[in-house]
């Protein structure tokens, strides 16, 4: 196990990318700050950072769609994370099993 720490930009933040620990699909990003990042490594249960209500907030704390942690990863910068997690039940507020569904360009029509 690296003894690499995560290096919180100078908002105190770091990015946080979820992945599904089975499928690899990607299922969220959000932020962490060093209270969120220890509370993850604590409780084993995804938790962030809101910018918008400015606190912390366990993922499914009022959905239950709880991410268990089965994996913690950090970039070579050390400037960002990727949890690999099991996930409860969605990771979208929308219901969506993932937060990227929406595809913005066909890339599948040969264009390089």
């Amino acid at each position: 196990m690296s003894e690499l720490q995560p290096r919180f930009g100078d908002d105190g933040l770091i990015t946080a990318v979820v992945q599904d620990a089975n499928t690899s699909e990607v299922l969220m990003v959000a932020h962490m700050n060093r209270d969120a990042w220890e509370a993850t490594l604590r409780t084993r249960r995804a938790t962030f950072f809101s910018r918008s209500r400015q606190q912390l907030w366990e993922k499914g704390e009022t959905s239950g769609n709880t991410m268990h942690l089965r994996a913690v990863r950090i970039d070579c910068d050390g400037d960002a994370v990727l949890l690999q997690v099991h996930a409860d039940g969605p990771a979208c507020h929308t219901g969506e099993r993932t937060c990227f569904f929406t595809e913005v360009d066909d890339v599948s029509n040969g264009r390089t």
